[in-house]
């Protein structure tokens, strides 16, 4: 009986593996073992391992995606507000510039008149009469000095940020007022006594020095002319005067470290009308028509 069963294991063990060997069956480890050993724990542990980790790194790339859109939509609104901050200032100065702008049209307006005014003097008018005429701008570029520090105060520490816009218009009144103050006193207009003809305050709005000096630069143009045409009136003794004058301001000037800008430039061009008032001073004096015993005129020639 027990042979019987044996050689049918033996028929069923060829039929399952034909080139086993017979003296080591494989068929000998049954089926279900083998089975079992391929279904093992191990290979159903490393699956979940591997969804884990699709599960994690699926996880990480939606937070990371979601980070990098929030600093995204972060980053856009303060660059927003950034340029609407911008847009708001730049709006604000504009019309600040546009006042400005205006007071400076109306100074300029002032300004012709009282140059206009002004070159009388070089026709020989009486001078009281047309200083009469000038003075009468004075009180009103007074008044548009006094709205630009106004609107000067919206903006505190902002002066050299909008001064170009009155800068050329402060110069041209500040020689005219020069030359108005030298037919009267024939001597220079000081920069303290310049303030206090517009109004201004050192310590709130006051007369920017360069403006000052650049403005008594123009002044010293206006010399040259005015020497000739009261020479030819008969004023032999002007170019004494204006020669004196001219020589203490070009010295004076020295006194100073300029630069090579506008106002070195305007320097430059007081030796010319130094120049010019010289040599119509040589000439009347080689005609012989000024005063005898004139010894100021050589002086000043001289320094």
């Amino acid at each position: 009986m027990k042979s019987v069963f044996r050689n049918a294991y033996f028929t069923l063990s060829r039929s399952l593996n034909p080139n086993s060997n017979p003296k080591f069956p494989l068929s000998l480890f049954p089926v279900c073992r083998i089975s079992a050993i391929t279904a093992s724990p191990s290979s159903s542990s490393c699956s979940n391992i591997r969804n884990e980790k699709f599960r994690l790194f699926s996880a990480t790339s939606s937070d990371s995606s979601m980070t990098d859109g929030g600093a995204s939509s972060y980053s856009s609104s303060s660059v927003e507000k950034q340029f609407e901050h911008f847009r708001v200032q730049l709006e604000q100065s504009g019309s600040l510039r546009e006042r400005i702008r205006a007071v400076a049209t109306a100074m300029e307006s002032a300004i012709r008149i009282m140059h206009s005014n002004l070159l009388l003097v070089h026709q020989s008018r009486p001078v009281p009469e047309i200083l009469e005429k000038v003075k009468g701008q004075i009180a009103v570029l007074k008044e548009l000095f006094h709205r630009l520090g106004e609107i000067l105060r919206e903006c505190p520490g902002q002066y050299y940020r909008y001064h170009g816009d009155w800068r050329s218009e402060t110069q041209t009144i500040v020689s005219l007022l020069a030359f108005l103050h030298w037919l009267e006193t024939g001597n220079l207009l000081m920069h303290t006594e310049a303030e206090e003809k517009l109004g201004l305050d050192a310590s709130e709005f006051g007369l920017d020095i360069e403006d000052y000096l650049v403005g008594v630069c123009f002044m010293s143009n206006e010399l040259p002319r005015y020497v000739v045409n009261q020479v030819t009136a008969g004023d032999y003794d002007c170019p004494r005067k204006v020669l004196k004058f001219l020589t203490d301001l070009h010295a004076a000037f020295q006194m100073l470290n300029l630069r090579n800008d506008f106002l070195r430039k305007k320097f430059d061009g007081m030796k010319y009308d130094l120049r010019r008032v010289e040599e119509v001073y040589y000439d009347v004096k080689i005609r012989g028509l000024t005063a005898s015993g004139d010894s100021t005129g050589d002086q000043g020639t001289q320094a």
